[in-house]
């Protein structure tokens, strides 16, 4: 069985993080906040999960809502 990918987006703080799980829910994509893992460095403490297939529609999202993305990554 495939484990199914996920991309994890970082912000520059937790505010935003926070205000990004609220639009991306409003919008209709599934996200959780969740630590940011290890082996990415980030200030900000939490990042969000989504499924990977909906990271260009979420980042769009974000863009549009003037959420600055720190960086994205597949995991």
């Amino acid at each position: 069985m495939a484990h199914e990918k996920y991309a994890v987006i970082v912000v520059h703080a937790t505010s935003h993080a926070l205000r990004a799980e609220k639009l991306l829910k409003n919008a209709g994509i599934a996200c959780r906040l969740i630590p940011v893992p290890r082996h990415i460095s980030s200030d900000c403490g939490v990042c969000l999960r989504l499924k990977h297939q909906d990271s260009e529609n979420a980042v769009s999202t974000l863009k549009n809502a003037a959420i600055e993305i720190d960086t994205i990554h597949t995991l």
